[in-house]
């Protein structure tokens, strides 16, 4: 069996494989003498049947699957041998087709079509420069900060009649349903009319509703009424709602009581402090903000300097090839450029990564995993997780084989922005968080408009 290779250019190749005769003979002979073996045909005991009755029904079909185990275990060796880098898998060329005749010939030739890895070679210096931005904090953010901590830390309260944002505790009844003790928040009811008829009203009150138009969302009525979403159909909408108490959220007051709550016991002691407190939150935040901003631009100089071009052709062609009767030439082409960047991510992150000596280790995977279930306890509220447990949850996500690899995939983004902060000048500037939102904005639109522009035919 012979391999060989023509490159049509830089990123994309043909493998022309030769198979002759002594190359499948003895191995289409030896699985023959299998099926003969096993094969049951009328009139001959089994493994009896004459070798011509074998070859007659069995013979085309074990040749082309030794050619294919030929095939494939030869393009194998061939890609690791020239230590091809390489898309995906061969594919069958479409421009040099060869036919095979089973019947008549005795060597066959096959061609692959091959998408090849860019070679890059280009370096980061102090001459490049990378835009950090600094967001500044406005006494109009931490004034909204301030509010939103107050009303975060605020409480239920009960009161005497029922404003737009009040909670009801009430019983609806409907026939000989009954619904004890459920609640109405005021505000879910979008509908102004709809919520109008609740407004002033008093614990004892009743009134007669059509919940189906005051409740649009269909997973707040099926909490309200205490069903599953599917009996919702068969439920009348008139129900006679009877108030029993009228709740409010009450903002929290700024005092001692919530400093020692927020801060521990005198920590704060003053309302100016608080607010230094404040911003140092809001500096934490904007801190990861322009790391993020940073990354982004970073990722943006490097794409420029590498100037990664692929091979779209074979990629697009290799993606229907993999995926036959599941994605059309339409849905290729619609959701091509979301693929196209992902392979210049990986096309990126391999050559720097190498270039660097920059490895991801078992203890950064487990740093990070760590940090992953950490946050995710603290979204349930839980800020001192028991070490056993952490240790539990992290070994089980990085058992999962998808997970570790969207970890390794994080770590490597990290590392290589810690790379390029490092090789690069930094062009630090300052800028509003309203002004960078509007960065991200306007660059969203232009990219949006850039991937919807018409191509040229």
């Amino acid at each position: 069996m012979n391999i060989s290779q023509k490159n049509k250019d830089n990123l994309s190749a043909t493998l022309t494989v030769t198979i002759e005769k002594n190359d499948y003979e003895q191995r289409v002979k030896k699985a023959l003498n299998d099926y003969r073996r096993k094969a049951e045909v009328r009139g001959f005991r089994p493994g009896m049947a004459p070798m011509s009755i074998i070859e007659k029904t069995y013979g085309k079909t074990v040749l082309m699957d030794e050619l294919n185990k030929l095939i494939s275990d030869g393009l194998s060796k061939y890609i690791e041998d020239a230590q091809l880098k390489m898309f995906g898998e061969p594919i069958p060329s479409d421009t040099e087709h060869t036919t095979q005749d089973l019947d008549n010939q005795e060597s066959f030739e096959f061609v692959f079509d091959i998408g090849l890895l860019p070679t890059l070679t280009f370096t980061l210096s102090k001459d490049d420069t990378v835009p950090y931005y600094t967001i500044t904090i406005t006494e109009a953010e931490k004034e909204v900060e301030k509010q939103a901590i107050l009303k975060e830390c605020g409480q239920l309260v009960e009161v005497e009649t029922a404003n737009e944002n009040a909670i009801l505790k009430v019983d609806l009844t409907q026939g000989d349903r009954i619904i004890e003790d459920t609640l109405i928040s005021l505000k879910v009811i979008a509908n102004v009319a709809m919520k109008e008829p609740f407004i002033g009203k008093k614990a004892g009150d009743e009134l007669t509703v059509d919940i189906k138009q005051t409740f649009t969302n269909k997973t707040d009525l099926a909490v309200l009424l205490k069903v599953d979403k599917n009996e919702l159909p068969q439920i009348a909408p008139l129900f006679t709602i009877k108030i029993k108490k009228i709740e409010q959220q009450v903002d929290a007051e700024l005092n001692q009581e919530l400093y020692d709550r927020l801060f521990g016991k005198d920590v704060v002691t003053e309302e100016a402090v608080f607010m230094q407190k404040i911003e140092e939150r809001l500096q934490n935040k904007y801190m990861e903000d322009s790391e993020q901003r940073f990354s982004v631009d970073a990722y943006r100089l490097l794409e420029k300097k590498a100037a990664i071009t692929l091979p779209d052709d074979f990629l697009k062609r290799w993606l229907k090839y993999t995926n036959k009767d599941k994605l059309t030439t339409e849905d290729i082409e619609e959701g091509y450029h979301w693929l196209a960047e992902e392979y210049h991510r990986q096309v990126l992150h391999a050559y720097i990564l190498q270039k660097e000596n920059i490895e991801i280790t078992q203890d950064d995977m487990l740093e990070y995993a760590t940090r992953l279930v950490t946050f995710q306890f603290s979204m349930y509220g839980v800020f001192n997780a028991p070490e056993e447990s952490l240790i539990y949850y992290v070994n089980r996500l990085l058992a999962n084989e998808k997970e570790r690899k969207r970890i390794n995939n994080f770590i490597e983004r990290d590392k290589i922005v810690a790379y390029v902060k490092t090789a690069v000048t930094l062009d630090e500037r300052s800028i509003t968080s309203e002004a960078l939102q509007a960065l991200y904005e306007q660059e969203e639109q232009q990219k949006q408009q850039a991937h919807d522009r018409p191509k040229a035919e």
